[in-house]
């Protein structure tokens, strides 16, 4: 009875050794060294974020809030690797589905755990989106916090979704919502006198690719955890549905960004490059549906830089 006793609290203490932390992924050297490298992007926006308010004219209030909002926006890409990193590692269960905490998270993310990084690096995002509100309490700021709750929001049941109780499209909006997020702290900087929904209106190249962000999310939840989405030439199940689909909104992007060139070279040339990579990834996925590598971050990556370029309205 004592050792079942003392079993029994081993088990509340760790919580690798819980039913409910289920482990699919494997703390490899390559996920170690991606995690590094992500912590490596947190400290360059905390440097950024110091250097730039610094430099930044006006008072302390105003030096603050550019330096905030400088780093939120590394905050909220990194946040987005972190996700990617989540589901090509295989750690899209690695906390059960409970949310937002469990016992020793941050052990668990000093021990290399993409999913515990995950939810520690989101409060660090909603922690500077509460002090965005308050140096600089402006309408954008305020709709920026709003935007990360109900990231957050979803971010819980994108748990649900992974486990089966949940419909795909509430990873779908995880994911747009995720990319609204970062768009909303990067305009400012780009576009000072814009808000984010007149932005949304006007700039018709963003339409087709948040539709694209949103279905490369529906398409992750429709195939259900550890699932492959199998070879196709004519769709036959409804995740190859969805994946044709989520095709078809990569194309019109590719179709959007060459039809308003010569405004977007590098969104243009990025997106091309990003069809290639999302042809890699079907194929990962396939061959290994419970943790197709590195090549989902890689995905992430160049929507983030797609996103980024256009924005910022990036030429060669």
């Amino acid at each position: 009875m004592a050792s079942e006793y003392a079993s029994s609290a081993q088990q509340s203490r760790d919580p690798s050794t819980d039913p409910h932390h289920v482990v699919e992924g494997e703390l490899t050297w390559l996920v170690r060294a991606v995690g590094l490298a992500i912590g490596g992007l947190l400290a360059v926006g905390v440097i950024l974020g110091l250097y730039h308010g610094l430099t930044f004219g006006g008072g302390v209030r105003s030096q603050l809030a550019h330096g905030l909002l400088v780093a939120q926006v590394m905050f909220a890409a990194v946040l987005i690797m972190l996700g990617s990193i989540v589901e090509g590692f295989g750690f899209g269960l690695a906390l059960g589905t409970r949310w937002p905490y469990t016992k020793n998270i941050v052990v668990l993310m000093l021990r290399g755990d993409p999913e515990a990084a995950h939810r520690v690096v989101a409060t660090l995002v909603g922690l500077v989106g509460v002090a965005l509100a308050i140096t600089h309490p402006a309408y954008e700021m305020f709709l920026g916090l709003g935007l990360i709750v109900a990231t957050a929001l979803f971010g819980m049941g994108v748990l649900y979704v992974l486990a089966g109780r949940a419909p795909a499209i509430v990873h779908g909006t995880h994911g747009l919502l995720a990319y609204l997020v970062f768009m909303a702290y990067l305009l400012p900087l780009a576009h000072a006198n814009i808000g984010l929904g007149l932005y949304l209106k006007i700039i018709i190249p963003t339409h087709p690719l948040l539709f694209a962000v949103f279905m490369g999310g529906v398409v992750t939840g429709g195939r259900g955890f550890g699932e492959a989405l199998g070879q196709f030439t004519v769709p036959e199940r409804k995740p190859q549905w969805i994946v044709a689909l989520h095709g078809i909104a990569g194309l019109m992007v590719v179709g959007t960004l060459g039809w308003y060139m010569p405004t977007y070279p590098v969104a243009f040339a990025l997106v091309l490059v990003q069809v290639g990579v999302g042809f890699l990834l079907f194929q990962a996925v396939n061959l290994k549906p419970k943790a197709p590598g590195a090549i989902v971050a890689f995905h992430q990556i160049m929507a983030l830089l797609i996103t980024t370029a256009i924005v910022m309205q990036w030429q060669f």
